[in-house]
Protein backbone atom coordinates (compact mmCIF):
# COMPACT_ATOMS: atom_id res chain seq x y z
CA UNK A 1 0.00 0.00 0.00
CA UNK A 2 2.99 2.72 1.02
CA UNK A 3 4.67 1.49 -2.16
CA UNK A 4 1.78 2.17 -4.26
CA UNK A 5 1.27 5.76 -2.47
CA UNK A 6 5.15 6.60 -3.19
CA UNK A 7 4.43 5.44 -7.07
CA UNK A 8 1.36 7.66 -7.39
CA UNK A 9 3.28 10.49 -5.27
CA UNK A 10 5.80 10.37 -7.95
CA UNK A 11 3.47 9.97 -11.19
CA UNK A 12 1.34 13.03 -9.55
CA UNK A 13 4.39 15.21 -8.94
CA UNK A 14 6.11 14.19 -12.32
CA UNK A 15 2.45 14.78 -14.17
CA UNK A 16 2.33 18.51 -12.31
CA UNK A 17 5.91 19.36 -13.21
CA UNK A 18 5.09 18.90 -16.84
CA UNK A 19 1.84 21.20 -16.57
CA UNK A 20 3.38 23.83 -14.96
CA UNK A 21 6.27 23.85 -17.60
CA UNK A 22 3.70 23.47 -20.53
CA UNK A 23 1.61 26.42 -18.72
CA UNK A 24 4.64 28.40 -18.10
CA UNK A 25 5.62 28.13 -22.22
CA UNK A 26 2.16 28.86 -22.90
CA UNK A 27 2.30 31.98 -21.30
CA UNK A 28 3.74 33.72 -24.21
CA UNK A 29 1.07 35.33 -25.98
CA UNK A 30 0.05 35.68 -29.95
CA UNK A 31 2.81 38.63 -30.60
CA UNK A 32 5.59 37.28 -28.36
CA UNK A 33 5.44 34.12 -30.75
CA UNK A 34 5.31 36.32 -33.95
CA UNK A 35 8.27 38.29 -32.46
CA UNK A 36 10.30 35.33 -31.40
CA UNK A 37 9.51 33.29 -34.80
CA UNK A 38 10.34 36.59 -37.16
CA UNK A 39 13.54 37.28 -35.03
CA UNK A 40 14.73 33.84 -35.04
CA UNK A 41 13.75 33.56 -39.07
CA UNK A 42 15.31 36.77 -40.01
CA UNK A 43 18.76 35.81 -38.24
CA UNK A 44 18.23 32.39 -40.15
CA UNK A 45 17.48 30.48 -36.88
CA UNK A 46 15.13 28.18 -38.31
CA UNK A 47 14.78 25.57 -35.70
CA UNK A 48 13.97 28.44 -33.01
CA UNK A 49 11.57 29.95 -36.43
CA UNK A 50 10.15 26.69 -36.55
CA UNK A 51 9.25 26.22 -32.94
CA UNK A 52 8.13 29.43 -32.30
CA UNK A 53 5.74 29.16 -35.54
CA UNK A 54 4.72 25.85 -34.63
CA UNK A 55 3.99 26.52 -30.88
CA UNK A 56 2.07 29.44 -32.33
CA UNK A 57 -0.39 27.52 -34.70
CA UNK A 58 -1.15 24.66 -32.09
CA UNK A 59 -1.73 27.34 -29.15
CA UNK A 60 -4.20 30.07 -30.91
CA UNK A 61 -4.98 28.19 -34.40
CA UNK A 62 -7.98 31.11 -35.09
CA UNK A 63 -5.75 34.07 -34.46
CA UNK A 64 -5.27 35.92 -37.31
CA UNK A 65 -1.59 35.39 -37.18
CA UNK A 66 -1.97 31.14 -37.48
CA UNK A 67 -2.04 31.45 -41.67
CA UNK A 68 1.36 33.25 -41.14
CA UNK A 69 2.73 30.52 -39.19
CA UNK A 70 1.24 28.00 -41.57
CA UNK A 71 3.15 29.57 -44.41
CA UNK A 72 6.71 30.31 -42.15
CA UNK A 73 6.49 26.55 -40.79
CA UNK A 74 6.67 25.23 -44.76
CA UNK A 75 9.42 28.27 -45.35
CA UNK A 76 11.25 26.85 -42.48
CA UNK A 77 11.24 23.03 -43.14
CA UNK A 78 12.46 24.24 -46.49
CA UNK A 79 15.48 26.12 -45.04
CA UNK A 80 16.44 23.68 -42.71
CA UNK A 81 16.60 21.32 -46.20
CA UNK A 82 13.49 19.10 -44.95
CA UNK A 83 11.86 19.44 -48.08
CA UNK A 84 9.92 16.44 -47.63
CA UNK A 85 8.26 18.50 -44.90
CA UNK A 86 8.56 21.21 -46.66
CA UNK A 87 6.30 19.79 -49.56
CA UNK A 88 3.68 18.43 -47.19
CA UNK A 89 3.43 22.00 -45.49
CA UNK A 90 2.89 23.76 -48.56
CA UNK A 91 0.66 21.18 -49.81
CA UNK A 92 -1.73 21.51 -46.73
CA UNK A 93 -1.07 25.13 -46.98
CA UNK A 94 -3.08 25.35 -50.45
CA UNK A 95 -5.45 22.88 -49.07
CA UNK A 96 -6.50 24.92 -46.64
CA UNK A 97 -6.41 28.00 -48.30
CA UNK A 98 -6.96 27.94 -52.12
CA UNK A 99 -7.31 31.50 -52.72
CA UNK A 100 -4.62 32.68 -50.85
CA UNK A 101 -2.21 35.51 -52.49
CA UNK A 102 0.64 33.89 -51.62
CA UNK A 103 -0.34 30.39 -53.78
CA UNK A 104 1.78 31.08 -56.77
CA UNK A 105 4.59 31.06 -54.36
CA UNK A 106 3.51 28.50 -52.64
CA UNK A 107 3.31 26.24 -55.66
CA UNK A 108 6.75 28.43 -56.92
CA UNK A 109 8.37 26.48 -53.28
CA UNK A 110 7.22 23.00 -54.26
CA UNK A 111 8.59 23.28 -57.36
CA UNK A 112 11.80 24.01 -55.79
CA UNK A 113 11.60 21.93 -53.04
CA UNK A 114 11.51 18.99 -55.84
CA UNK A 115 14.15 20.10 -57.62
CA UNK A 116 16.16 20.86 -54.49
CA UNK A 117 16.46 16.68 -54.54
CA UNK A 118 17.39 16.48 -57.86
CA UNK A 119 20.79 13.96 -58.27
CA UNK A 120 22.57 12.58 -61.16
CA UNK A 121 21.37 11.57 -64.46
CA UNK A 122 22.37 7.92 -63.33
CA UNK A 123 19.67 8.60 -60.26
CA UNK A 124 15.61 8.55 -60.22
CA UNK A 125 14.53 11.59 -62.41
CA UNK A 126 11.08 11.31 -60.22
CA UNK A 127 11.89 14.76 -58.62
CA UNK A 128 12.62 15.98 -61.68
CA UNK A 129 9.54 15.19 -63.09
CA UNK A 130 7.58 16.16 -60.13
CA UNK A 131 9.54 19.48 -60.23
CA UNK A 132 9.01 19.72 -63.83
CA UNK A 133 5.06 19.27 -63.25
CA UNK A 134 4.80 21.86 -60.52
CA UNK A 135 6.53 24.31 -62.48
CA UNK A 136 4.50 24.18 -65.45
CA UNK A 137 0.92 24.27 -63.19
CA UNK A 138 2.20 27.74 -61.94
CA UNK A 139 3.00 29.24 -65.52
CA UNK A 140 -0.62 27.27 -66.32
CA UNK A 141 -2.54 29.21 -63.37
CA UNK A 142 -0.35 32.15 -62.86
CA UNK A 143 1.13 33.40 -65.99
CA UNK A 144 1.14 36.91 -64.86
CA UNK A 145 2.89 35.96 -60.95
CA UNK A 146 6.35 37.21 -60.59
CA UNK A 147 7.93 33.80 -60.01
CA UNK A 148 6.60 33.20 -63.67
CA UNK A 149 10.04 33.95 -65.16
CA UNK A 150 11.70 31.85 -62.69
CA UNK A 151 9.62 28.85 -63.01
CA UNK A 152 10.72 28.99 -66.98
CA UNK A 153 14.13 29.19 -66.31
CA UNK A 154 13.71 25.81 -64.08
CA UNK A 155 11.35 24.14 -66.64
CA UNK A 156 14.31 24.09 -69.03
CA UNK A 157 17.06 22.91 -66.19
CA UNK A 158 14.58 19.89 -65.11
CA UNK A 159 13.84 19.48 -68.99
CA UNK A 160 17.37 19.02 -69.51
CA UNK A 161 17.66 17.17 -66.62
CA UNK A 162 15.15 14.42 -67.68
CA UNK A 163 16.12 14.21 -71.02
CA UNK A 164 20.09 13.56 -69.73
CA UNK A 165 19.01 10.37 -67.36
CA UNK A 166 16.88 9.60 -70.23
CA UNK A 167 20.21 9.24 -73.00
CA UNK A 168 21.99 7.87 -69.90
CA UNK A 169 19.51 5.04 -69.86
CA UNK A 170 19.20 4.60 -74.03
CA UNK A 171 22.96 4.73 -73.65
CA UNK A 172 23.24 2.13 -70.96
CA UNK A 173 21.32 -0.41 -72.99
CA UNK A 174 23.41 0.47 -75.82
CA UNK A 175 26.50 -0.69 -74.03
CA UNK A 176 24.82 -3.69 -72.85
CA UNK A 177 23.54 -4.86 -76.40
CA UNK A 178 20.21 -4.33 -75.59
CA UNK A 179 19.29 -2.57 -78.66
CA UNK A 180 15.56 -2.59 -79.08
CA UNK A 181 15.29 -1.36 -75.61
CA UNK A 182 18.03 1.49 -76.88
CA UNK A 183 16.71 2.37 -79.80
CA UNK A 184 13.31 3.13 -78.49
CA UNK A 185 14.72 5.25 -75.96
CA UNK A 186 16.58 7.15 -78.47
CA UNK A 187 13.80 7.77 -80.98
CA UNK A 188 11.42 9.11 -78.05
CA UNK A 189 14.23 11.56 -76.95
CA UNK A 190 14.61 12.75 -80.06
CA UNK A 191 11.24 13.25 -80.73
CA UNK A 192 10.53 14.47 -77.09
CA UNK A 193 13.50 17.00 -77.08
CA UNK A 194 14.70 17.43 -80.20
CA UNK A 195 16.03 21.12 -79.60
CA UNK A 196 18.59 19.99 -76.80
CA UNK A 197 21.89 18.54 -77.24
CA UNK A 198 20.73 15.62 -75.81
CA UNK A 199 17.99 14.66 -78.50
CA UNK A 200 20.52 15.81 -80.94
CA UNK A 201 22.73 13.20 -79.75
CA UNK A 202 20.06 10.65 -79.68
CA UNK A 203 19.25 11.31 -83.18
CA UNK A 204 22.74 10.95 -84.06
CA UNK A 205 22.78 7.30 -82.10
CA UNK A 206 19.89 6.17 -84.11
CA UNK A 207 21.29 5.30 -87.39
CA UNK A 208 23.54 2.73 -85.69
CA UNK A 209 21.36 1.44 -83.28
CA UNK A 210 18.84 0.31 -85.75
CA UNK A 211 21.20 -1.19 -87.81
CA UNK A 212 22.44 -3.39 -84.76
CA UNK A 213 18.88 -4.24 -84.02
CA UNK A 214 18.23 -5.22 -87.34
CA UNK A 215 21.07 -7.55 -86.60
CA UNK A 216 19.02 -9.05 -83.65
CA UNK A 217 16.13 -10.46 -85.08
Amino acid sequence: MIKKLIVSTMVLLFCGCSFFETSNEMNQNVEELVSEGSAAFMDKDYETALKAYTNLKDWYPFSKYAILAELKIADSHFYLEEYDEAIMAYEEFEKMHPRNEAIPYIIYQIGLSWFKQLGTVDRDHTPALNSLAQFKRLLNQFPQSEYASKAKEYIEKCTAGIAGHELYVANFYMKTKKYAAALKRYEDIAATYPDSKEGREALAKIPECKALAEKEK
